[in-house]
């Protein structure tokens, strides 16, 4: 086994922020617990590229693009530059600035669903405008969803209901503290790829529906006919069809997922990836939809800032300029293929599944409860060998083929710690650190 990397500045930070920050951190997924505590890093000093260096002086590549928010690379100079540019002439004014008008028209020229914008600073509270124009639009209350959408108070109430899955709680382990009651009922889940439950639920709910909510897909692409599907029923019942393509979108397409998969909503929710790690987010939809929205409150200061825009503007183009759908499907296939021959070569069968631009490493284990020790046993040892991430590899447009042989060679030796693992039965032995915990269950998908 590799030697453990020194976090202990890392863990002390951690300790004092339990202290000062409910929850330790702003983004529930950087807690210690959803990864190897006490072996993965904690805290960054600095990041470049594919790589970024820990507060202790460690070293490692990254697969997770701060959960996606990275696509282009970590400080990107071009990226960095614009933004350095902008902030000279001011990061925000008294009135607005020309760089909206300049963002939608790029925004409406890239993705079909566009012909009006609205802006936010994250993919959390853009779907909670979303849901407000919606309801807005059509002057009804509820909201089907499947996915994630955030922590806002019309999401999260759902929390009040069950999962349709499991008839459990939808939100694993996280309670709907703080979220009024009365918002029970007005966002119901629904199960993906079930077309006869969303049937059944406009039947159910009928002239009450204003939208459906839903990520068009996530890890696979849905069934032929089933966006067509949801789409009808939502044309059919005057509801709008909202997609979330905070995760999904611009890297299987600039035009994002629905250009892929060739389905249109009337509204689409878009961060993350949008803007290389500055903060900034969007809704675009039809002026059908969006155009009552001159008459809704939705409203803040900092959602125009010049910084976020001047972002935004040069990642879209650069990822036009760079031919990034080619280069991330390279890449992420490049990295399956190396990932698949690390398993074989430790002894494992398993292989990477999902989209091309995010591979994700499924084991076939003697038993299926044994994965949420397996999957932080590979975590573990994947950062004694400074290789930061899940059991999923996200490229970047600055990956390499060098990161790619690095992680190969670090997967293969930390799967060969599982194959032993696995032989002996001493699985637990081998841990050196608490099983990771997923802070919540995606509802439904």
């Amino acid at each position: 086994m590799a030697d453990q990397p020194t976090v202990s500045k890392s863990m002390e930070l951690y300790r004092k922020a339990g202290e000062r920050i409910p929850g330790w951190v702003q983004l529930i997924s950087r807690r210690a617990e959803r990864f190897a505590n006490g072996v993965s890093p904690l805290y960054i000093e600095s990041s470049k590229g594919s790589r970024f260096i820990d507060v202790d002086g460690n070293a490692f590549i990254d697969w997770t693009r701060a959960l996606g928010a990275i696509i282009l690379g970590y400080a990107d100079p071009v990226v960095d530059a614009a933004v350095k540019a902008q902030i000279d002439k001011g990061s925000l004014h008294s009135m607005s600035s020309s760089l909206e008008i300049e963002l939608a028209d790029e925004l409406i020229e890239t993705i079909p669903s566009a012909e009006m914008v609205r802006y936010t600073k994250g993919g959390g509270e853009a779907c909670a405008v979303a849901a407000r124009i919606a309801r807005g639009t059509t002057d009804r209350d509820i909201i089907l969803f499947c996915g994630y959408h955030g922590w806002h108070d019309w999401y999260q109430s759902a929390n009040y209901l069950v999962d349709p899955d499991s008839g459990e709680y939808p939100f694993a382990g996280i309670e709907p503290i703080g979220v009024p009651r009365a918002l029970a009922g007005t966002a119901i889940p629904f199960t993906y790829g079930d077309l006869d439950m969303l049937g059944r639920l406009f039947t159910e709910h009928q002239d009450q529906i204003a939208g459906v909510m839903m990520e068009p897909a996530r890890s696979d692409r849905p069934e032929p006919g089933y966006l067509e599907g949801v789409k009808e029923l939502c044309k059919r019942n005057g509801s709008l069809l909202i997609f979330d393509e905070v995760s999904c979108g611009w890297r299987e397409s600039i035009g994002g997922m629905q250009k892929v998969l060739d389905v249109t909503p009337d509204m689409t929710v878009l961060a993350k990836g949008i803007s290389n790690g500055y903060p900034m987010g969007a809704i675009v939809g039809s002026r059908e939809a969006m155009e009552a929205a001159r008459l809704m409150f939705i409203s803040s200061s900092y959602w125009t800032d010049n910084v976020g825009l001047a972002a935004a503007l040069t990642t879209i183009r650069e990822l036009k300029a760079r031919d990034s759908e080619k280069r991330l499907k390279e890449m992420g296939e490049q990295a399956a293929r190396a990932i698949d021959g690390a398993v074989q070569s430790a002894g494992l069968t398993g292989t990477c599944t999902g989209f091309s631009t995010t591979p994700n490493l499924n084991l076939d284990l003697p038993d299926p409860d044994l994965q949420p020790k397996v999957f932080t046993l590979f975590i573990q040892e994947m950062a004694k060998r400074g290789i930061h991430g899940y059991m999923g590899f996200g490229p970047t447009l600055a990956h390499t083929d060098e990161d790619i042989l690095i992680t190969a060679e670090a997967a293969e030796a930390s799967l060969r710690v599982i194959k032993q693992g696995l032989d002996n039965e001493n699985i637990d032995e081998l841990l050196v650190c608490d099983t990771r915990q997923e802070p919540f269950r995606r509802l439904v998908h």
